[in-house]
């Protein structure tokens, strides 16, 4: 039961980095991708429908983490306070960018004339404040996760990783965002933007380039993996029992509401819409 649970939690967090790493990358990108308002727009269209779905399987991740781990748990979180906390920082200002972006525009469809010109007068600075919001936070984001899976390569679950090695082995998990960011953005923008990331992208293509990079997420999820000490920290068999069948059963359903939500959008994004 603790290899099933191991797996499962390797699973879900390995989905996490392959789909929340995309749309996270491609908000790193932002001011490189879309270099005027309607460009940015159509960037963050073309993730805006995935990143809730994506951030589901952090969720299951965490939630297995604490049911099947919580010693491992407790000493992780406390030992990586200082990792944890900008990371979960960073996501909550990412997704308030993308949440609220919209919303001057439609708070002074009742307030008249004068409330609909001064709402005309401060969108785009809401606008800009909003999209910096979303680029600072993904580089939270990602800086935090890099750091985190750092340390854990090392086998270090209570202090932070540190020194020059580990500051190289970020900057190059932070990159791998970025790479991975740019294959997603290949593969759904049009226009302009789409010519930048291609670019970006160069002779591997996107499908390619996304392919590569999501298979090096799940190998830094492995690697990470094998430093943590999971079965000796693995809850009694009893609480196994109970949440892993629960997490047995509802894994494929996430998975399907998944594949769903890739199938009605699959299409390259050619206007700005949803937010």
């Amino acid at each position: 039961m603790e290899t099933l649970a191991i797996a499962l939690l390797g699973f879900f967090v390995t989905g996490y980095l392959v789909l929340g790493g995309a749309d996270i990358g491609t908000g790193m990108l932002l001011p490189y991708l879309g270099r005027d308002e309607s460009e940015r727009r159509l960037v963050l269209t073309s993730f805006a429908p995935f990143f809730l779905g994506n951030e589901v399987w952090l969720v299951a991740a965490a939630g297995l983490f604490v049911g099947c781990f919580p010693e491992l748990e407790g000493e992780l979180l406390s030992g990586q306070f200082a990792v944890v906390v900008p990371l979960i920082v960073g996501w909550i200002v990412r997704d308030m960018g993308l949440w609220l972006r919209g919303r001057p525009a439609t708070g002074a469809m009742d307030d008249g004339g004068a409330g609909r010109r001064g709402a005309r007068t401060r969108a785009p600075l809401w606008r800009a404040a909003c999209d910096g919001a979303v680029v600072c936070g993904s580089w939270t984001v990602a800086l935090g996760w890099a750091w985190l899976l750092t340390a854990l390569f090392n086998g270090s679950v209570t202090e932070p990783a540190s020194g020059p090695a580990a500051a190289l082995t970020s900057a190059a998990v932070t990159t791998l965002f970025l790479a991975h960011g740019l294959g997603f953005a290949a593969l759904r923008l049009t226009g302009a933007p789409f010519e930048r990331a291609r670019r970006g992208v160069g002779r591997t293509g996107a499908r390619q380039s996304l392919a590569l990079t999501s298979v090096l997420m799940g190998a830094v999820v492995v690697l990470a993996g094998r430093g943590l000490p999971l079965y000796e920290s693995a809850a009694d068999g009893a609480t196994l029992a109970l949440l892993v069948p629960v997490v047995l059963v509802t894994a494929p359903l996430l998975v399907a509401v998944q594949a769903w939500l890739w199938r009605t959008f699959r299409r390259r994004v050619s206007h700005p819409s949803y937010i």
